[in-house]
């Protein structure tokens, strides 16, 4: 495919002009056959690089940044050891200086010429990149046309955030080698950045032009764990009216009435609260895995400067025909996962009418996937969130509840069944629903008398009537939460938590 930038060309169109200074050493001599020497002069002459990756640092938006790009002009971009030992000394240095690595894979695999010694070489390129990640740094990932073989099996699918050129060719066994192993053609639009999207393999289809944009939009919040106080000196700060700690939320609303505000259908959601109060949202997707469900979203974003992971039940992708599924718990787990590489606060918003009953979901493992929910957000390092925004219903709710501090929106609420449901188990009927919500203490007020939530945000009267407004509200009060928990000692805040949900109840 034409048109598309080189190394040089993509690095000089990501990075702040000028900026760019090369951390390449010159490649040794190396005894190799006549043959392949003969390839690398040609190579070399050919690409103006004298091997497969170019590494070094420059300035993205202003910020400092490490850079590792293949270049595909040199064999194919093939990883060998001498491009091997490039790309782990940039990785390397770039974990001792404490800077975020933006890596741009292009590649056909490791190179065959040198045999199974170059194969092996990603094992050492993963252990270079894992201690970076270990240390708490961000890892980008721009997957180019093509990459295939060991370079995606490797440094390519490790990024904390995975985004992919249009129309590139990204797959493990190239379609070449596939025909001429087993005498078909690979099937088409299987290997291409659109399909991995849409499977949960990658976060999104991004243009060249728009890297920079996306990337500094990341690191904005990724890179924030060491400046967060600086960022949030200006924010707006809640006001009293926003509810505290120690307001009595009781405003006459019955568990019903509660219940019932929550389903209103124009309710605002995840989506609204993050275009309304949160800023330098990315937002992610799937599990990296090849698992996506539109019943959660996670992103990137911050409130009020505060930096955080957001893990959001998203109302407008669940339905009766396709519930919070075991995958969006998955999806929700990497989530996890990312807050507690990158030592940032984790936000869950919880608004589910229940996870999906079915023989998929239950094949799929979801009393599993509840319970390994429940066992990372309990031992998360990071500071945890949460937000009880809309529904509560069931284990698809509980899975994201254990947090150091639980909000809820004053329409919030939080059950093991939905009320109907109980109502059937212990009255043989749905009649009675009311009175079991209201019995069995779910509205956001009960749950703040229990200990159970330590905040509720008001909705005046319902947060369907006043979507903005209310999102606002709540933004101030996650920024302010998130500045909290900020700044509070690990060690203490991790062993509250723990005293807490040992003693809930008691």
């Amino acid at each position: 495919m034409s048109g598309r930038p080189d190394a040089r060309t993509l690095r000089d169109l990501v990075l702040d002009p000028g900026s760019w200074q090369s951390w390449d050493s010159p490649v040794p001599t190396r005894d190799v056959p006549a043959d392949y020497a003969a390839d690398l002069a040609r190579a070399a002459e050919r690409s103006r690089q004298d091997e497969s990756v170019i590494t070094g640092e420059g300035r993205l938006r202003g910020r400092r940044v490490a850079v590792v790009a293949g270049e595909f002009g040199f064999l194919a971009g093939s990883i060998g050891v001498a491009a091997a030992e490039r790309l782990i000394a940039a990785v390397e240095r770039a974990t001792e200086e404490g800077l975020p690595l933006l890596a741009a894979p292009v590649s056909g695999g490791t190179r065959m010429q040198e045999g199974t010694v170059a194969f092996l070489q990603m094992i050492g390129i993963t252990a270079a990149i894992a201690r970076h990640k270990e240390a708490g740094l961000p890892y980008l990932v721009y997957l180019r046309h093509p990459t295939f073989g060991g370079v995606l099996a490797s440094w390519g699918s490790l990024g904390h955030v995975t985004i992919a050129e249009p129309g590139a060719s990204i797959g493990f066994l190239g379609p070449r080698v596939f025909e001429a192993l087993y005498g078909e053609p690979f099937p088409a639009d299987v290997q291409t950045a659109e399909n991995l999207a849409e499977h949960g393999l990658i976060d999104a289809v991004v243009p060249p032009e728009q890297i920079a944009e996306v990337a500094d939009r990341a690191l904005r919040v990724l890179s924030a764990r060491q400046t967060w106080h600086l960022d949030v000196r200006d924010a707006e700060r809640p006001t009293a009216e926003d509810g505290t700690d120690t307001d009595d939320p009781e405003d006459g609303r019955s568990a019903w009435q509660v219940v019932t505000a929550s389903r209103r259908e124009d309710r605002p959601g995840v989506r609204r609260l993050l275009r309304t109060a949160a800023t330098d949202v990315v937002g992610l997707s799937g599990t990296g895995a090849g698992e996506k469900d539109p019943g959660l979203l996670l992103a990137l974003a911050r409130f009020g400067g505060a930096p955080c992971v957001v893990l959001g039940q998203d109302r407008r992708g669940q339905s009766l025909s396709a519930p919070l599924g075991p995958a969006a718990l998955r999806e929700a787990r990497r989530g996890m996962h990312l807050a507690e590489q990158l030592r940032l606060p984790l936000v869950t918003l919880i608004d589910t009418p229940g996870a999906a009953l079915s023989r998929e979901a239950e094949e799929g493992g979801l009393a599993g996937e509840i319970a390994r929910c429940l066992h990372d957000l309990v031992v998360l390092k990071a500071p945890t969130l949460a937000v009880l925004l809309g529904q509560g219903t069931g284990g698809g709710a509980l899975a994201l509840v254990p947090a150091d501090r639980v909000l809820a929106a004053a329409n919030g609420w939080l059950g093991p069944l939905p009320p109907e449901g109980a109502s059937a188990i212990v009255h043989r009927t749905v009649d009675r629903a009311g009175e079991m919500a209201a019995h069995q203490g779910v509205r956001a007020t009960d749950l703040w008398r229990a200990g159970i939530v330590d905040r509720v945000v008001p909705e005046r009267p319902d947060a369907a009537d006043e979507p903005a407004e209310f999102c606002l509200r709540l933004g101030r009060v996650l920024g302010e939460e998130l500045a909290g928990l900020l700044g509070r000692d690990d060690t203490e805040r991790f062993r509250t938590r723990l005293h807490r949900y040992r003693h809930l109840g008691r």
